[in-house]
């Protein structure tokens, strides 16, 4: 059976914790009730267990944790458009790094990626203590379970570890009833670390036999891209360099050491609905319009475009109507001028390089095909006449700025010339769409996996790496792998071959082009040592840098006392 399959077990089945108020015959035998002892009955029982954890993990890409990862860097925004998405100021405390412990997405963060652990965890040790041979299952399959298992809570590890900093860790949850004391950051980044390199040589490379149908399968390059994303960070986290080690472990996933992997040539297709067959796809979570689909969940995708744009301007009418909750942040004043900061400017960035194929208007043509990433200026209804509106009846025009527009028509001069995260009307902002959202009669409506690792990632991360090193002529390079899809052929708009225009400002900007609304800027901000020190859009510079981490949330510590806050909270 495939891993679809398998996701469509899981989520028919609850596999919910049974809490008992008391027990007074402790050897009584039980018939009636599912326990780890019995649970196991077939083979098939065996893989529902195993991707349990592999369900939750991928509706973790979005909600709190897509939050805290881009809504307080320099690229995406959630501000007051009239009163919708005030929310008690929580957005704009995102924004301004002026969250607290009582913010819902601190304790969620932490809650929502520790139920995965504690899935991983739990699975890990049941699949342990089994007898392959009762369930058709060879030692070596056995040991290759526990090597994904183990991966897959490094997955939630190295997360939480970005996140939070000083963590719990957990390694057995079968007659656990307290927390543990914290690790230190060197304790925490060594453990994650093992985990990676103990499960290398247990897990299949892409190409062996059986793996033909692995999406959504951890694999040896991507446990080895979670050990570069550790190294690539490791500077941060625990004040050591580790690029040289990062980049060998990227050479060797681009030389095809744990399986043959290449950079698709047309721009959309890691992120199109038959993004599960891309050479360039390293690990990804299965998404169908049946069953799971968390990208395209309102804690994410979906509700990164104006209201009436799925049903009236896509023809998407399955999910209701969409919502701006998401949008990148402004590039220009409301009087049309660029802002002079380095930072944020998402849409400039890219326009930068004016012969970019993803800086079209984003338009389905039919046949399970779209043009174009973003949604800008007037959005036409399907009967091509009418143009799609605000809820507050004015026509939207939707545009690198942030204010009050309403009526206003471009090119019109602006008297309100406030444009903060608490003066926004339902016109501001421009809308990523990466994902395609096809109509409701196309055969391929939300079919697209998420793609959680690319091997575009790797050559970037590897770039950074020779960047650092000093080697700018191997960096430009590297990048031109990737961006050469996006323009036509000869452009002018690919790095000259010496890195000659290669700094680390337009690194940076590489990076968030690539990756705009992937759920990682704030990290790489931090890298680059500009989240506290940096000025975009409404945000100034941090008095300090203890928003480097985000408070252990309020409830969280409430349940946990050996917990220690984090520093400055």
């Amino acid at each position: 059976m495939t891993i679809r399959t398998f996701f469509s077990y899981v989520s028919a089945l609850c596999l919910g914790t049974a809490l008992f108020a008391s027990c007074t015959k402790l050897d009584e035998t039980l018939y009636d009730r599912v326990t780890s002892g019995n649970f196991f009955q077939t083979r098939d029982d065996v893989y529902r267990s195993f991707l349990r954890t592999f369900e939750h993990g991928y509706w973790t890409v979005q909600g709190a944790q897509f939050i805290m990862q881009e809504l307080p860097a320099d690229q995406l925004m959630t501000p007051n458009r009239e009163g919708d998405w005030y929310d008690g100021g929580q957005y704009i405390r995102a924004h301004g790094h002026t969250w607290t412990s009582q913010d819902s997405w601190c304790n969620d963060g932490w809650n929502n990626l520790y139920q995965g652990v504690t899935l991983a965890t739990n699975s890990l040790q049941d699949i342990q203590g089994i007898d392959p041979a009762k369930f058709n299952l060879s030692v070596a399959q056995q040991q290759q379970l526990i090597a994904e298992l183990r991966t897959m809570r490094a997955w939630y590890y190295i997360r939480l570890f970005d996140l939070y900093r000083n963590l719990e860790i957990i390694t057995a949850v079968k007659g656990q009833t307290t927390g543990t004391t914290q690790s230190t950051p060197q304790q925490t980044f060594a453990f994650i670390e093992t985990e990676l390199k103990e499960s290398l040589p247990l897990l299949a490379a892409k190409g062996d036999a059986g793996t033909e149908q692995f999406q959504g399968r951890w694999t040896k390059a991507g446990a080895m891209t979670l050990l570069a994303r550790l190294y690539l960070n490791a500077k941060v986290y625990i004040g050591q360099d580790r690029y040289a080690d990062c980049a060998t472990i990227c050479q060797d996933i681009i030389d095809g050491k744990y399986g043959a992997y290449s950079v698709a040539t047309r721009w959309d297709a890691p992120y199109d609905w038959n993004n599960d067959q891309s050479a360039e796809t390293i690990f990804a979570f299965p998404g169908t319009f049946g069953r799971s689909h968390w990208q395209y969940d309102g804690g994410m995708y979906f509700w990164m475009m104006p209201f009436n744009a799925a049903q009236g301007y896509m023809s998407f009418t399955d999910f209701g109507n969409a919502n701006p909750r998401y949008a990148l942040q402004p590039g220009r004043n409301v009087d049309s001028l660029e802002y002079s900061f380095a930072l944020g400017k998402p849409f400039i960035k890219f326009q930068k390089y004016a012969d970019d194929v993803r800086l079209k208007k984003y338009r389905n043509l039919g046949n399970s095909q779209r043009e174009g990433m973003f949604l800008y200026g007037y959005l036409t209804y399907n009967n091509n006449r009418d143009t799609v509106r605000s809820t507050r009846d004015y026509t939207l025009y939707i545009r690198d700025q942030v204010g009050w527009f309403k009526k206003t028509k471009p090119g019109q001069v602006l008297a309100d010339k406030e444009s903060n995260m608490n003066h926004a009307d339902q016109n501001s902002g421009i809308y990523v769409t990466k994902y395609p959202v096809y109509p409701s009669s196309d055969v391929h409506k939300i079919e697209s996996d998420y793609a959680e690792i690319r091997l575009a990632e790797v050559y970037y991360t590897l770039a950074e790496c020779r960047f650092r090193l000093g080697n700018k002529t191997q960096a430009a390079q590297l990048l031109n792998t990737v961006r050469k899809r996006y323009y036509p052929a000869g452009s002018p708009s690919l790095y000259p071959t010496d890195g000659s225009t290669l700094t680390e400002q337009e690194l940076l900007d590489e990076w968030g082009r690539e990756f705009v609304a992937e759920g990682r800027r704030r990290t790489d901000l931090i890298r680059f040592d500009k989240f506290n020190t940096g000025t975009w859009w409404d945000k100034q510079p941090d008095a300090d840098d203890h928003t480097k981490i985000f408070p252990i949330g309020f409830n969280v510590l409430n349940v946990s006392p050996q917990l220690k806050q984090n520093p400055g909270y």
